[in-house]
């Protein structure tokens, strides 16, 4: 009998843990009840009664199993490390907020048994604030444009992937993954599925501007030369429209002797230009090198505090990060 994983990753979803298992769980054992499955929750040290909950519906569930993370390691290498623990044939990674739809499991699976490895859900419509899908959409679009993989556009890491990308997902010793990233670029054979993303059903939302900020910047600088070249660019864009400038200037002020005064405006104006670009190339320049800073220091992923209903079979089949 196949095995299907499911992995959710959470942070304070009391709201959301309970009916979101029942919906799992009912959708395993009413439409796939052929396979055998796990639901495994790994949570990134949330402070409000998630863990609780977490540890009753273990109780009630063999197949339900849970990671307690000892701090919140971030929303890019949670979720990377629970995929990294599942044991099934197949791994279906969700939110916790039914974001991701919980119907979506099925359509996935068929096409996984069709013989596509990784089948991924593309926002096609979202439900979720205008102003954010739009903006999402406009990074989706400058990522393709900068990087040195294909971008997928709407795509939040939502989807089924098969052992043997989970096995690569493994091998690759990053403790800032940009998983998005990865599927872009290990996942080029690929099944492309739209869906229509819900409102979170309950609580709110953790993710803010800087968190955001965060991934997006990752991002670019782990997959992007073109960020840097663009500086590049941009500073010789500025000294030779600063040389012409110059030019213009002497050419009025040698036609124009006596009465051309050009003053201090222009001078303070152009200081003024140059340093916010100087300032802008350097903070640029930084990120990349608290990129690299995060990465030769060998951290790992994340540091378990507590594992519930994993036998020693379980944990010796995930990779320890």
């Amino acid at each position: 009998m196949k095995k299907i994983s499911i992995m959710v990753a959470c942070y304070n979803e009391e709201e959301n843990v309970v009916p979101l298992t029942r919906a799992i769980v009912n959708c395993m054992e009413t439409e796939l009840p052929q396979y055998d499955y796990e639901l495994l929750f790994i949570d990134n040290h949330s402070t409000d009664n998630t863990r609780t909950l977490l540890r009753g519906l273990c109780a009630e569930n063999p197949r339900v199993k849970a990671i307690f993370n000892a701090a919140n390691f971030g929303q890019m290498r949670s979720p990377v490390y629970g995929l990294c623990q599942t044991t099934g044939d197949c791994t279906i990674k969700m939110c916790a907020d039914f974001q991701d739809p919980v119907e979506m499991i099925p359509v996935f699976v068929r096409e996984w048994e069709a013989g596509n490895k990784v089948v991924i859900g593309i926002k096609a419509k979202s439900k979720e604030n205008p102003l954010m899908y739009a903006l999402r959409g406009l990074y989706y679009s400058l990522f393709r444009k900068l990087s040195d993989v294909d971008h997928i556009r709407q795509f939040t890491g939502f989807g089924l992937y098969d052992r043997s990308f989970i096995r690569i997902l493994r091998e690759i010793k990053d403790p800032i993954p940009y998983f998005r990233g990865i599927v872009a670029e290990y996942a080029k054979e690929r099944k492309e599925i739209p869906y229509t993303q819900p409102k979170r059903a309950g609580g709110k939302s953790n993710n803010n501007l800087y968190s955001l900020y965060d991934i997006g910047i990752t991002g670019l600088t782990t997959y992007s030369k073109g960020l840097m070249r663009l500086t590049i660019a941009a500073g010789g864009l500025c000294a030779g429209g600063s040389f012409l400038v110059s030019l213009v200037y002497l050419f009025f002020k040698i036609l124009h002797w006596n009465s051309f005064n050009a003053g201090m405006a222009p001078l303070v104006i152009g200081m003024f230009f140059l340093s916010g670009v100087q300032l802008l190339f350097i903070g640029v320049l930084g990120e990349y090198i608290l990129t690299i800073n995060t990465r030769v220091m060998g951290r790992p992923l994340v540091v378990e505090e507590e594992r519930v209903n994993f036998d020693t079979q379980d944990k010796d089949h995930g990779s320890e990060k």
